[in-house]
């Protein structure tokens, strides 16, 4: 992998961690309650991690102008990681041995798909 493949690499890895505290803060908006509707959606957070969704939006062109199409969605599984260390940390979700093994697939997978195995 060349280094303007990896900085791509880099750019899309970037946005999926971004989407992922993006979720964290629509979790932390939806837990609470509001008067009305309207304050539901229009309060600062929410905008704020919508505002965030489209930026990742434009990381995602901008890391697809320069990976494989392929590699994309193997790069985007990482948000699995992401999500489940902040719900971890932040909600104080439970870690069960189905997310482990999930994870491990996960896991098995990226690098499956990498070669690092030479399958």
């Amino acid at each position: 992998m060349n280094k303007q493949t990896m900085i791509h690499a880099a750019v899309l890895l970037l946005g999926v961690f971004i989407s992922a505290f993006s979720q964290v803060m629509l979790k932390k908006a939806a837990l609470k309650t509001y008067e009305s509707k309207w304050k539901e959606y229009m309060n600062p957070l929410v905008i704020f991690a919508y505002v965030l969704f489209v930026g990742t939006t434009f990381l995602s062109i901008i890391a697809y102008r320069g990976i494989p199409l392929s590699m994309g969605p193997v790069l985007e599984s990482t948000g699995y990681f992401y999500v489940t260390f902040f719900g971890w940390t932040i909600f104080h979700e439970k870690i069960n041995w189905k997310k482990i093994l999930a994870l491990f697939f996960i896991v098995f997978g990226i690098i499956i798909y990498s070669g690092i195995l030479g399958i």
